[in-house]
């Protein structure tokens, strides 16, 4: 047993088959319907076009990572060649389910993280003087120019200091990069540092992010990674820049692509718990931005009930960020409208059983066809876990597999 589970003994696996027992049968049941509902080929062969051109450096590999999968026998395609850095998943023991994944992802012990860093605000918005938090991690000189950088970007209500984002500044630490885990708009404790709120189309501030750091180090490269909404906007920030420098890969991790059927997902009855989560954060924040900006915000009597993240997102987001109505703010938020212009090598990975995140159809399509993509779909993981069978720490598969992704863009040769 890893140091990491040495203190969760018997009663935690206890606990763990009795909530599969009570939720397994149903979940399972939705899965297959919504696997039945949406089809799309399981992997993508790799090809010269019709106009003679060969594939890519890093051609288009669309897998179920379980590559015995019965379902990947159902697909008459050519085989595809899985990078090397590409491991199959395994779900740990007990955790086939999507919830459980997710819910146990979430709590589950990780080493302290012990990585010196030094905390620095980077304005992102001139225009109000808004700017965000970030919590730097340098490799020393001379070499810090030349090394990779990752800027590390949270989910919805998360923080630079997310289990998540320390266990993968971590991994990027120790494989010699240097690591930047940036704080959104407001969060982490930076309620303080703009009189506005935060959504899912900033792209821009992890744009300007890039920039400063860019400009202060005369950094060579930097690499994207982005969990759940963070996702969202490293792929919308690297659809938008093309192939722009320093930007040179990125790495996603359940990201919220198609944002309108992600949000109406999380109303879905099973999901109600996830989603009174998310409410009570953004709540509390919307409280503490009107005690801190006034004349900025009004009461929440006038606004009404909020009981949906939908709600929130069309009676405060699009009221103080610009956008007409939600419909309008998740068109034009959504990295779905521009993943089809990325042109950097990425890695999008994806579980089937995550419990809210959607794709559409024609999301998938796109993902499928541009060749600078990688993106790997496994039957379990829930969202953003991806706990697996793998002993001690390696039990994060994802991060793990980001850090390998990572690695081979850079040359690298040591694994993590």
């Amino acid at each position: 047993m890893c140091p990491a589970t040495a203190g969760l003994g018997n009663g935690f696996s206890a606990t763990i088959d009795r909530y599969t027992a009570a939720i397994v049968q149903w979940q399972n049941a939705c899965l297959w319907h919504r696997m039945s509902r949406v089809r799309s080929p399981l992997a993508a062969p790799i090809y010269a076009d019709s106009r003679g051109r060969h594939e890519p450096e890093w051609p288009n590999c669309r897998v179920l990572v379980n590559l015995e999968s019965q379902q990947n026998k159902e697909v008459d395609l050519r085989p595809v060649e899985v990078p090397e850095w590409l491991t199959p998943f395994e779900p740990r023991r007990g955790l086939s389910n999507g919830h459980l994944q997710t819910i146990v992802g979430n709590y589950f012990p990780r080493p302290p993280f012990r990585v010196d860093g030094v905390a620095e605000t980077v304005e992102v918005d001139p225009a109000d003087g808004s700017r965000v938090l970030c919590h730097c991690h340098w490799q020393a000189e001379p070499e810090r120019a030349k090394r990779l950088t990752v800027v590390l970007v949270h989910g919805l209500e998360g923080s630079s200091d997310s289990r998540y984002i320390q266990g993968i500044a971590a991994r990027a630490w120790d494989a010699g990069f240097n690591a930047i885990r940036m704080n959104m708009r407001n969060c982490g404790g930076t309620d303080q540092l703009t009189p506005t709120l935060y959504h899912s189309g900033l792209s821009g501030d992890v744009g300007a992010v890039v920039r400063h750091f860019a400009r202060q180090f005369s950094l060579e490269r930097v690499a994207l990674v982005g969990y759940s909404m963070g996702g969202n906007l490293v792929l919308k920030l690297a659809g938008e820049w093309g192939d722009q420098p320093p930007l040179c890969a990125v790495a996603t991790v359940c990201p919220a692509i198609d944002l309108a059927v992600g949000s109406d997902a999380l109303h879905e009855p099973l999901n109600r718990a996830y989603e009174w989560s998310f409410l009570r954060g953004l709540r509390a924040r919307y409280a503490r931005k009107r005690a801190l900006f006034p004349a900025n915000y009004v009461a929440p009597t006038e606004i009404g009930a909020v009981r949906s993240v939908r709600e929130f997102d069309h009676k405060i987001v699009s009221r103080y960020c610009g956008f007409r109505d939600a419909d309008d703010y998740y068109y034009r938020a959504a990295s779905a409208r521009v993943v089809d212009r990325i042109v950097v090598p990425t890695l999008v990975l994806q579980a089937l059983d995550d419990p809210f995140i959607r794709l559409l159809p024609e999301t998938r399509a796109k993902l499928v066809a541009n060749p600078h993509i990688t993106f790997v779909e496994t039957r379990h993981g829930g969202h953003c876990a991806f706990l697996s069978r793998d002993a001690g720490n390696e039990i994060h598969w994802a991060e793990a597999t980001v850090i390998r992704f990572l690695q081979a863009v850079a040359g690298q040769r040591n694994g993590s």
